[in-house]
């Protein structure tokens, strides 16, 4: 049969129906956010921690998510076509470098974009050369690459950007930033309305304030990212027969799929959108290159992936949470973060009352329940977090995330999984 022969009518091989308990709406995400945000603005009342919906910390929290969500995004194309990628730290350095060397030497920070993408995807292609072609552990591949994509740009900074001004053995000159946009006639007035601290009022208007003004362009263009993903995976042959590759490639290759080109096409894809990331760093966060710059991120995108079950909506909010905890840890981060305890208190509080009535868990409850209290009393006996212990605020959010959401999770069946051309005859 030729590749052309899957259609839509094909998907039940794809992913497996789940038993769900409720269905997600657009009404019950919105009703969350809007619970959430109430909760935010009682624990900004109560605590006095005006950061936790000021503008400026909704401005930063959406300038750190972007590269750890482009990073997600790039780890869900490779494993959705069934190829794990821990290489997304190496491929993300690799696109800081990148990224910095186009903006400076084309004099055009786009130039820098572009750059940082093709850096990436280079580091895409070794893994998909290792683990396709020659059949390598796809775990000890993306190491691999982790180690060659520090090695490279150490070398290659040494080569080239310690003989121009301002640069060094381990940075870079300075680099041109990509412009930023504001909605007009509306700053000033959300301004006055934040500074006001009203109840709800004022948090509405720092979180619109931080949404609507200076905003990095290259921000709007990673966020687009995250609809049209789902669009081409979701919504297009082609990313039907993508997923068929991660789901059952055997099954797939028998209707004329062919697995290699959908699996190469989707790692360098997923190098890529992590060479955007880093090149986000290089371009926008940092206005320069410099090494260790990534800083994990490319393993916490790999967390926010996991978290969003493999989605974009559910990384998108994984990286939301992740750099919005990062956002609060750099401003003012003893009383943010120690605001943070009740936040958390509250929440735990409500999961044991959905485990006690809804899912008739009492135990679980109960152990639920007294981690509430804990973290209660943590928060009331205590003023503010040490700044040894908020630093690491958004790697202890990575473990807890992962460890609640671990029960709920359904990786692509074949994700990992080594595949040889021939295995359906």
């Amino acid at each position: 049969m030729s590749e052309g022969a899957v259609t839509v009518a094909e998907t039940p091989f794809l992913e497996p129906k789940t038993t769900r308990k409720f269905k997600v709406t657009w009404q019950t995400l919105l009703l969350a956010l809007g619970g959430l945000v109430l909760l935010l603005s009682f624990t900004r009342v109560v605590t006095g921690a005006v950061d936790l919906t000021s503008a400026g910390a909704i401005n930063a929290a959406i300038a750190l998510a972007v590269p750890i969500g482009l990073a997600g995004l790039g780890g869900l194309w490779s494993e959705r076509a069934g190829v794990v990628n821990i290489g997304l730290e190496g491929m993300m350095i690799l696109g800081t470098w990148c990224g910095a060397w186009g903006a400076i030497h084309f004099g055009n920070p786009w130039a820098g974009v572009i750059a940082g993408a093709i850096g990436g995807a280079l580091g895409g292609l070794l893994h998909a050369i290792a683990t396709v072609t020659f059949g390598v552990d796809q775990i000890i591949s993306g190491v691999a690459i982790n180690i060659l994509g520090l090695g490279v740009t150490k070398f290659l900074s040494k080569v080239t950007f310690a003989e121009m001004p301002g640069g060094g053995d381990s940075q870079s000159p300075p680099v041109p930033k990509p412009g930023t946009v504001s909605v007009p006639g509306i700053g000033d007035s959300l301004a006055t309305m934040e500074a006001k601290h009203w109840f709800l009022l004022s948090d509405l208007a720092g979180i619109l304030r931080g949404l609507v003004t200076n905003v990095s362009l290259f921000t709007i263009l990673a966020i687009l990212m995250i609809p049209l993903t789902y669009y081409v995976l979701w919504r297009t042959a082609f990313g039907l027969r993508l997923r068929s590759c991660g789901e059952r490639p055997v099954a797939a290759e028998s209707l004329g799929v062919n697995v290699y080109y959908y699996k190469y096409l989707a790692v360098l894809i997923s190098g890529a959108l992590a060479g955007l990331g880093g090149a986000f760093l290089s371009l926008v966060a940092a206005s320069a290159y410099r090494e260790g710059q990534t800083g994990g991120r490319g393993f916490i995108g790999l967390a926010a992936m996991i978290f969003g079950n493999w989605r974009p909506g559910g990384l998108a909010a994984g990286a939301t949470l992740f750099g919005y905890t990062d956002a609060l840890q750099l401003r003012r981060g003893g009383e943010s973060v120690h605001a943070l305890l009740l936040v958390l208190a509250i929440l735990i509080a409500g999961v044991a009352v959905y485990q006690l009535v809804r899912q008739n868990r009492a135990r679980a409850a109960l152990i639920t329940g007294i981690a509430a209290v804990i973290v209660f009393v943590v928060f009331a006996l205590t003023s503010t977090i040490p700044p040894q212990f908020t630093s690491v605020t958004p790697h202890i959010t990575t473990l807890l995330v992962l460890s609640l959401a671990a029960q709920r999770l359904r990786p692509p069946a074949a994700d990992g999984v080594p595949y040889r051309k021939g295995q359906a005859k």
